[in-house]
Protein backbone atom coordinates (compact mmCIF):
# COMPACT_ATOMS: atom_id res chain seq x y z
CA UNK A 1 0.00 0.00 0.00
CA UNK A 2 1.09 3.25 -0.87
CA UNK A 3 1.90 6.28 1.19
CA UNK A 4 0.59 9.76 1.12
CA UNK A 5 1.28 12.98 2.68
CA UNK A 6 -0.99 15.84 2.38
CA UNK A 7 0.72 19.41 3.61
CA UNK A 8 -1.84 21.10 5.35
CA UNK A 9 -4.99 20.48 7.60
CA UNK A 10 -7.38 23.10 6.31
CA UNK A 11 -10.49 21.67 4.81
CA UNK A 12 -9.37 21.15 1.74
CA UNK A 13 -6.30 19.06 3.07
CA UNK A 14 -8.50 17.25 5.17
CA UNK A 15 -11.06 16.29 2.63
CA UNK A 16 -8.32 15.14 0.42
CA UNK A 17 -6.77 12.84 2.87
CA UNK A 18 -10.30 11.01 3.81
CA UNK A 19 -10.58 10.78 -0.24
CA UNK A 20 -7.13 9.45 0.12
CA UNK A 21 -7.97 7.05 3.21
CA UNK A 22 -10.71 5.68 1.37
CA UNK A 23 -9.26 5.03 -1.59
CA UNK A 24 -6.99 2.58 0.42
CA UNK A 25 -3.60 4.70 0.81
CA UNK A 26 -1.64 5.11 3.88
CA UNK A 27 -2.19 8.69 4.50
CA UNK A 28 -0.27 11.39 6.84
CA UNK A 29 -1.10 15.04 7.26
CA UNK A 30 0.36 17.68 8.53
CA UNK A 31 -0.80 20.46 10.64
CA UNK A 32 0.72 23.98 10.42
CA UNK A 33 1.55 25.98 13.81
CA UNK A 34 -2.16 27.19 13.19
CA UNK A 35 -3.96 23.89 13.13
CA UNK A 36 -5.47 22.38 16.39
CA UNK A 37 -3.67 19.15 16.26
CA UNK A 38 -4.52 17.81 19.14
CA UNK A 39 -8.14 18.49 19.05
CA UNK A 40 -8.61 16.86 15.68
CA UNK A 41 -6.44 13.87 16.95
CA UNK A 42 -9.01 13.37 20.09
CA UNK A 43 -12.42 14.26 18.58
CA UNK A 44 -11.39 12.24 14.80
CA UNK A 45 -12.95 15.91 13.33
CA UNK A 46 -11.58 19.02 11.96
CA UNK A 47 -14.29 20.97 13.98
CA UNK A 48 -12.86 24.27 12.69
CA UNK A 49 -12.70 23.51 9.44
CA UNK A 50 -14.86 20.20 8.79
CA UNK A 51 -17.17 20.09 11.49
CA UNK A 52 -19.53 17.22 11.47
CA UNK A 53 -17.01 14.80 9.49
CA UNK A 54 -15.33 11.62 10.78
CA UNK A 55 -12.11 11.25 9.84
CA UNK A 56 -10.40 7.84 9.81
CA UNK A 57 -9.19 6.08 12.96
CA UNK A 58 -6.44 4.95 10.31
CA UNK A 59 -5.21 8.70 9.24
CA UNK A 60 -1.95 9.86 10.62
CA UNK A 61 -1.97 13.47 11.99
CA UNK A 62 1.38 15.17 12.48
CA UNK A 63 3.20 18.67 13.06
CA UNK A 64 6.27 16.93 12.03
CA UNK A 65 7.35 17.66 8.59
CA UNK A 66 10.11 14.87 8.20
CA UNK A 67 7.78 12.32 9.36
CA UNK A 68 4.99 13.19 7.19
CA UNK A 69 6.73 13.35 3.98
CA UNK A 70 8.80 9.99 4.98
CA UNK A 71 8.74 7.45 2.57
CA UNK A 72 5.62 9.75 0.71
CA UNK A 73 4.82 8.35 -2.73
CA UNK A 74 3.37 11.77 -3.46
CA UNK A 75 3.46 15.55 -1.42
CA UNK A 76 0.15 17.28 -1.88
CA UNK A 77 0.16 21.07 -1.26
CA UNK A 78 -2.93 22.09 0.69
CA UNK A 79 -1.95 25.24 2.16
CA UNK A 80 -3.06 28.57 1.03
CA UNK A 81 -1.52 29.95 -1.69
CA UNK A 82 0.55 32.56 0.18
CA UNK A 83 2.49 29.88 2.01
CA UNK A 84 3.13 27.73 -0.51
CA UNK A 85 7.09 29.57 -0.83
CA UNK A 86 7.29 29.17 3.20
CA UNK A 87 5.72 25.08 2.96
CA UNK A 88 8.14 24.74 -0.15
CA UNK A 89 11.09 26.22 1.45
CA UNK A 90 10.84 23.75 4.54
CA UNK A 91 9.69 20.69 1.97
CA UNK A 92 13.03 20.72 0.66
CA UNK A 93 14.58 19.64 3.50
CA UNK A 94 12.78 16.73 3.17
CA UNK A 95 11.30 15.44 -0.34
CA UNK A 96 13.29 12.90 -2.72
CA UNK A 97 13.74 13.25 -6.72
CA UNK A 98 11.25 10.03 -7.01
CA UNK A 99 8.29 11.68 -4.47
CA UNK A 100 5.11 13.45 -7.20
CA UNK A 101 4.79 16.87 -5.92
CA UNK A 102 0.58 17.80 -6.27
CA UNK A 103 0.13 21.05 -5.41
CA UNK A 104 -4.01 21.95 -5.24
CA UNK A 105 -4.04 25.25 -3.41
CA UNK A 106 -5.85 28.12 -5.56
CA UNK A 107 -4.20 31.45 -6.35
CA UNK A 108 -1.16 33.53 -7.35
CA UNK A 109 1.73 34.60 -5.45
CA UNK A 110 1.04 38.33 -3.97
CA UNK A 111 4.75 39.34 -3.72
CA UNK A 112 5.89 38.29 -7.28
CA UNK A 113 3.06 37.69 -9.54
CA UNK A 114 4.26 33.98 -10.01
CA UNK A 115 1.95 30.76 -10.46
CA UNK A 116 2.12 28.31 -7.56
CA UNK A 117 4.37 26.09 -10.33
CA UNK A 118 6.71 28.56 -10.82
CA UNK A 119 6.51 29.53 -6.85
CA UNK A 120 7.60 25.28 -6.30
CA UNK A 121 10.45 25.94 -9.48
CA UNK A 122 11.76 28.70 -7.57
CA UNK A 123 12.61 27.07 -4.25
CA UNK A 124 12.92 23.39 -5.57
CA UNK A 125 14.54 24.14 -8.57
CA UNK A 126 13.28 23.18 -12.37
CA UNK A 127 14.03 19.93 -11.99
CA UNK A 128 10.52 19.28 -9.96
CA UNK A 129 8.76 19.66 -13.19
CA UNK A 130 9.02 16.08 -14.05
CA UNK A 131 7.02 15.24 -11.31
CA UNK A 132 4.74 17.95 -10.46
CA UNK A 133 0.97 18.17 -10.97
CA UNK A 134 -1.09 20.90 -10.36
CA UNK A 135 -5.23 19.67 -8.99
CA UNK A 136 -8.21 21.36 -9.95
CA UNK A 137 -11.70 22.03 -10.72
CA UNK A 138 -15.22 22.66 -8.81
CA UNK A 139 -14.34 20.80 -5.41
CA UNK A 140 -15.58 22.09 -2.29
CA UNK A 141 -14.20 20.41 0.31
CA UNK A 142 -17.32 20.12 2.04
CA UNK A 143 -18.67 18.02 -0.12
CA UNK A 144 -15.78 15.93 -1.21
CA UNK A 145 -15.41 15.01 2.66
CA UNK A 146 -18.71 13.92 2.08
CA UNK A 147 -17.96 11.27 -0.67
CA UNK A 148 -20.39 13.63 -2.55
CA UNK A 149 -19.90 13.19 -6.97
CA UNK A 150 -16.64 15.40 -7.90
CA UNK A 151 -15.11 15.80 -10.95
CA UNK A 152 -11.44 17.88 -11.06
CA UNK A 153 -8.65 17.98 -13.91
CA UNK A 154 -4.98 17.30 -13.31
CA UNK A 155 -2.12 18.95 -15.40
CA UNK A 156 1.17 17.80 -15.73
CA UNK A 157 4.41 18.83 -18.19
CA UNK A 158 4.65 15.32 -18.25
CA UNK A 159 2.07 12.74 -19.86
CA UNK A 160 2.92 9.74 -17.29
CA UNK A 161 3.14 12.36 -13.75
CA UNK A 162 -0.74 13.54 -15.21
CA UNK A 163 -1.56 9.47 -15.61
CA UNK A 164 0.29 8.81 -11.95
CA UNK A 165 -1.66 11.52 -10.49
CA UNK A 166 -4.96 10.64 -12.09
CA UNK A 167 -5.12 6.90 -10.81
CA UNK A 168 -4.15 8.09 -7.58
CA UNK A 169 -7.15 10.65 -6.45
CA UNK A 170 -9.99 8.35 -9.25
CA UNK A 171 -12.74 6.60 -7.13
CA UNK A 172 -16.40 5.65 -7.58
CA UNK A 173 -16.83 9.68 -6.68
CA UNK A 174 -13.96 12.00 -7.77
CA UNK A 175 -13.82 11.36 -11.80
CA UNK A 176 -9.74 12.65 -12.61
CA UNK A 177 -9.33 14.22 -16.14
CA UNK A 178 -5.99 14.93 -17.26
CA UNK A 179 -5.13 17.99 -19.32
CA UNK A 180 -0.93 19.75 -20.75
CA UNK A 181 -2.08 23.04 -19.90
CA UNK A 182 -0.16 23.40 -16.39
CA UNK A 183 -0.41 27.65 -16.68
CA UNK A 184 -4.29 27.46 -18.10
CA UNK A 185 -4.85 25.32 -15.45
CA UNK A 186 -3.51 27.53 -12.60
CA UNK A 187 -4.65 30.43 -13.89
CA UNK A 188 -8.44 29.55 -14.12
CA UNK A 189 -7.96 28.11 -10.44
CA UNK A 190 -6.63 31.78 -9.50
CA UNK A 191 -8.43 34.30 -11.36
CA UNK A 192 -12.06 32.70 -10.69
CA UNK A 193 -11.65 33.87 -7.41
CA UNK A 194 -11.77 37.62 -8.58
CA UNK A 195 -15.09 36.98 -10.36
CA UNK A 196 -16.85 35.29 -7.50
CA UNK A 197 -15.91 38.23 -5.25
CA UNK A 198 -17.75 40.39 -8.04
CA UNK A 199 -20.82 38.35 -7.84
CA UNK A 200 -21.15 38.22 -4.18
CA UNK A 201 -20.80 42.04 -4.21
CA UNK A 202 -23.36 42.15 -6.94
CA UNK A 203 -25.68 39.91 -4.45
CA UNK A 204 -24.80 41.61 -1.42
CA UNK A 205 -26.39 44.48 -3.37
CA UNK A 206 -29.72 42.79 -3.86
CA UNK A 207 -29.16 43.31 -7.52
CA UNK A 208 -30.68 39.83 -8.61
CA UNK A 209 -29.92 37.04 -11.04
CA UNK A 210 -29.36 38.98 -14.19
CA UNK A 211 -26.45 40.88 -13.07
CA UNK A 212 -24.97 37.76 -11.92
CA UNK A 213 -25.10 35.74 -15.14
CA UNK A 214 -23.52 38.47 -16.58
CA UNK A 215 -20.90 39.09 -13.93
CA UNK A 216 -19.82 35.17 -14.69
CA UNK A 217 -20.32 35.81 -18.50
CA UNK A 218 -17.87 38.50 -19.13
CA UNK A 219 -15.84 37.30 -15.77
CA UNK A 220 -15.06 34.37 -18.24
CA UNK A 221 -14.17 36.52 -20.58
CA UNK A 222 -11.97 38.48 -18.40
CA UNK A 223 -10.14 34.95 -17.03
CA UNK A 224 -9.87 33.93 -20.75
CA UNK A 225 -8.52 36.61 -22.06
CA UNK A 226 -5.49 37.81 -19.15
CA UNK A 227 -4.75 33.63 -18.59
CA UNK A 228 -3.36 33.42 -22.29
CA UNK A 229 -1.69 36.86 -22.59
CA UNK A 230 0.12 34.68 -19.02
CA UNK A 231 0.65 31.58 -20.90
CA UNK A 232 -2.71 29.34 -20.76
CA UNK A 233 -4.38 27.92 -23.59
CA UNK A 234 -8.06 29.97 -23.96
CA UNK A 235 -9.72 26.54 -24.74
CA UNK A 236 -8.39 25.05 -20.90
CA UNK A 237 -10.68 28.14 -19.35
CA UNK A 238 -13.98 26.72 -21.02
CA UNK A 239 -13.44 23.27 -19.15
CA UNK A 240 -13.31 22.06 -15.56
CA UNK A 241 -10.47 24.58 -14.03
CA UNK A 242 -12.10 27.38 -15.45
CA UNK A 243 -15.89 27.52 -15.96
CA UNK A 244 -16.72 24.67 -14.12
CA UNK A 245 -14.61 26.43 -11.05
CA UNK A 246 -16.27 29.89 -11.82
CA UNK A 247 -19.62 28.24 -12.00
CA UNK A 248 -19.25 26.92 -8.14
CA UNK A 249 -17.06 29.54 -6.66
CA UNK A 250 -19.90 32.19 -7.79
CA UNK A 251 -23.14 30.25 -6.92
CA UNK A 252 -21.95 28.01 -3.87
CA UNK A 253 -23.33 28.38 -0.82
CA UNK A 254 -19.80 27.00 0.02
CA UNK A 255 -17.74 29.37 -1.54
CA UNK A 256 -15.36 31.75 0.91
CA UNK A 257 -15.29 34.51 -2.10
CA UNK A 258 -18.66 34.59 -2.90
CA UNK A 259 -19.43 34.99 0.71
CA UNK A 260 -16.81 37.54 1.13
CA UNK A 261 -18.21 39.51 -1.85
CA UNK A 262 -21.84 39.65 -0.49
CA UNK A 263 -20.56 41.73 3.23
CA UNK A 264 -18.59 43.31 1.11
CA UNK A 265 -21.60 44.74 -0.93
CA UNK A 266 -23.65 44.73 2.25
CA UNK A 267 -21.31 47.53 3.28
CA UNK A 268 -18.44 45.38 5.28
CA UNK A 269 -14.91 46.68 5.42
CA UNK A 270 -12.46 44.28 3.98
CA UNK A 271 -11.20 44.06 7.27
CA UNK A 272 -14.57 42.94 8.74
CA UNK A 273 -15.05 40.83 6.10
CA UNK A 274 -12.03 38.39 6.22
CA UNK A 275 -12.82 38.50 10.00
CA UNK A 276 -16.32 37.17 9.32
CA UNK A 277 -15.27 34.51 6.64
CA UNK A 278 -12.54 33.51 9.40
CA UNK A 279 -11.06 31.45 6.65
CA UNK A 280 -8.36 32.21 3.58
CA UNK A 281 -10.24 34.40 0.86
CA UNK A 282 -8.12 33.81 -2.04
CA UNK A 283 -10.08 36.22 -4.61
CA UNK A 284 -8.87 39.09 -2.02
CA UNK A 285 -4.95 38.63 -2.86
CA UNK A 286 -5.53 37.52 -6.45
CA UNK A 287 -7.42 40.93 -7.41
CA UNK A 288 -3.95 42.64 -6.21
CA UNK A 289 -1.55 40.59 -8.26
CA UNK A 290 -4.01 40.19 -11.12
CA UNK A 291 -4.78 44.54 -10.83
CA UNK A 292 -0.98 45.28 -10.73
CA UNK A 293 -0.48 42.14 -14.21
CA UNK A 294 -3.08 43.71 -15.71
CA UNK A 295 -1.36 47.19 -16.13
CA UNK A 296 1.86 45.86 -16.56
CA UNK A 297 0.78 43.80 -19.37
CA UNK A 298 -1.72 46.10 -20.95
CA UNK A 299 -4.90 44.08 -21.11
CA UNK A 300 -8.22 45.23 -20.21
CA UNK A 301 -9.95 43.99 -17.08
CA UNK A 302 -12.95 46.16 -15.89
CA UNK A 303 -14.33 43.29 -13.91
CA UNK A 304 -11.26 43.02 -12.20
CA UNK A 305 -10.65 46.68 -12.04
CA UNK A 306 -13.70 47.31 -10.35
CA UNK A 307 -13.21 45.04 -7.17
CA UNK A 308 -9.78 46.36 -6.86
CA UNK A 309 -11.24 49.47 -6.14
CA UNK A 310 -13.78 48.54 -4.19
CA UNK A 311 -11.47 46.46 -2.12
CA UNK A 312 -8.30 48.70 -1.86
CA UNK A 313 -9.44 52.04 -2.98
CA UNK A 314 -12.85 52.66 -0.86
CA UNK A 315 -14.93 52.98 -3.87
CA UNK A 316 -18.48 52.68 -2.74
CA UNK A 317 -19.83 49.06 -4.53
CA UNK A 318 -23.12 50.60 -5.93
CA UNK A 319 -20.82 53.49 -7.89
CA UNK A 320 -17.90 50.78 -9.10
CA UNK A 321 -21.06 48.65 -10.64
CA UNK A 322 -22.26 51.70 -12.07
CA UNK A 323 -19.10 52.26 -13.30
CA UNK A 324 -19.21 48.78 -15.02
CA UNK A 325 -22.98 50.05 -16.67
CA UNK A 326 -21.59 52.91 -18.09
CA UNK A 327 -18.56 51.63 -20.08
CA UNK A 328 -18.29 52.81 -23.75
CA UNK A 329 -20.30 50.60 -25.90
CA UNK A 330 -18.76 47.20 -26.99
CA UNK A 331 -19.01 44.23 -29.43
CA UNK A 332 -19.58 41.38 -27.26
CA UNK A 333 -16.97 39.09 -28.84
CA UNK A 334 -14.37 41.09 -31.09
CA UNK A 335 -13.07 38.24 -32.68
CA UNK A 336 -16.47 37.62 -34.54
CA UNK A 337 -16.98 41.37 -35.85
CA UNK A 338 -12.93 41.13 -37.18
CA UNK A 339 -12.91 37.84 -38.62
CA UNK A 340 -16.21 39.30 -40.64
CA UNK A 341 -15.09 42.29 -42.03
CA UNK A 342 -17.41 44.49 -42.95
CA UNK A 343 -20.00 43.22 -40.85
Amino acid sequence: MKRMCILGAGSWGTAQSILLTQNGYNVVMWAGPEDDVDAIIINRENQRYLPGVKIPDSLVITRDMGDAVREANAVILAVPSQSVREVCLQLQDYIKSEMLLINTAKGLEISTGMRLSQVAEDVLGKSIRRRFAVLSGPSHAEEVARQMPTVVTVAAYYKDTAFMVQDIFMSPVFRVYTNPDVPGVELGAALKNVMALATGIVQGLQYGDNITAALMTRGLTEMTRMGSVMGGDSRTFTGLSGMGDLVVTCCSRHSRNRRAGELIGKGYSLEECLNTVGMVVEGAHTVRVLYHLANELDVDLPITRACYDILYNQVPPRKAVEGLMKRSKKHEIEEIVNDTGNW
